[in-house]
């Protein structure tokens, strides 16, 4: 429930008292314009007994909110006209401005023939000639259904422009990442990985920090793979790329670099841990079944394990590094992991 809160009604009685004195109007002058007001203003009003809370004057606009005559209406409360639950908080809001004894305003909500209807309700108790308490309420109601729709549709229009928004920069950043996408295996190109290869190098020489850089290289296929033509590669490197971007976290990098040839980068990673996932992931690929037309194309990788600064000092000591504990695992007979040796410096 939302409230404003103005001068009591007992002192705007004395300043129009005065006013009407001062000015030498009719007593009746300011009724009159209050009157004029709300037909203006076309909205619904009525004056109900505070003891009873049975309206005593309603106009033509307040009986149609109910549907019937203004004759109709006098004698009722809000209980005989409307729900429980809507004339209990009517009721409360009456209580309430009576408390505080001053203009009062809140929102309702009235719901008649299926259709729903928001007012700002204004009460003010009516001072009595004798200076008592008060024993009648005037009561104003403003629709703000109109006002309320709009605002709603609004904020449902700022909604759905917010989600076109994020939905038009998702797709451009989905649209810039498969441009630097390896068609065939989904793995990044040699453009960005040289890119994130680099970032990371000089992170790491600011924060004092290692990481980790596999070369990966497939090794030669079986001729009963090979049998199947190009079909039967294009299957082995889709499944090759699917392996490395699953053991890879968002914050490394996994690239195919040619036509064999893929890299990992490990970012904040050791030799020891690098070394023990790229093994498990060998035995993934050695152990993966690729069907093709009903057969299973077999397929194994060789790996070279290197570190910064453990094993290099520069990006291209990295790389060199990685390569050649590549070939090591190469000349061992593929399907093997080779760790890049460590440097020591001399004393």
């Amino acid at each position: 429930m939302i409230e404003t809160m103005q001068a009591p009604p007992a002192e705007l009685a004395g300043r129009s008292r005065e006013l009407i004195g001062a000015l030498g109007l009719a007593k009746g002058a300011f009724g009159a314009v209050l009157f004029s007001l709300i037909e203006r203003l076309e909205a619904p009003f009525a004056i109900k007994e505070i003891a009873t809370g049975r309206y005593v004057h309603v106009n033509l606009r307040m009986a149609a909110l109910f549907g019937r005559l203004p004759v109709q209406l006098i004698g009722k409360t809000d209980a005989d006209l409307l729900g429980p639950e809507t004339s209990a908080a009517l009721r409360t809001a009456e209580q309430s401005a009576l408390a505080q004894a001053l203009p009062h305003s809140a929102e309702h909500r009235i719901e008649r023939d299926r259709q729903r209807r928001d007012f700002n309700v204004l009460r003010v108790a009516l001072p009595s000639a004798e200076g008592d308490t008060p024993h009648h309420l005037c009561v104003v109601w403003i629709e703000t259904t109109l006002a309320h729709q709009r605002e709603n549709q609004l904020t449902n229009a700022l909604q759905q422009l917010e989600q076109q928004q994020v939905a038009s920069e998702t797709l451009r950043r989905e649209t810039q990442d498969q441009a630097l996408r390896d068609n065939v295996t989904g793995l990044y190109q040699r453009v960005h990985f040289d890119d994130q290869l680099r970032r990371e190098v000089d992170l790491s020489s600011r924060e004092h920090r290692e990481f980790a850089l596999v070369s990966i290289a497939l090794d030669p296929l079986p001729e009963a793979v090979c049998a199947h033509g190009p079909a039967a590669r294009t299957r082995v490197l889709e499944a090759l790329g699917r392996l490395l971007r699953g053991n890879t976290r968002a914050m490394d990098a996994s690239c195919r670099l040619d036509e064999d040839h893929f890299a990992i980068l490990l970012s904040g990673v050791g030799l020891a841990t690098a070394h023990s996932r790229m093994e498990g992931l060998r035995r993934q690929c050695a152990t993966q079944i690729v069907v093709l037309d009903g057969k299973d194309l077999g397929f194994s990788v060789s790996m070279g394990v290197a570190s910064f600064p453990h094993t290099a000092h520069t990006q291209q000591e990295l790389m060199q590094a990685a390569d050649l504990a590549l070939a090591e695992a190469q000349r061992r007979g593929g399907n093997h992991v080779t760790l890049a040796s460590i440097r020591f410096e001399a004393l």
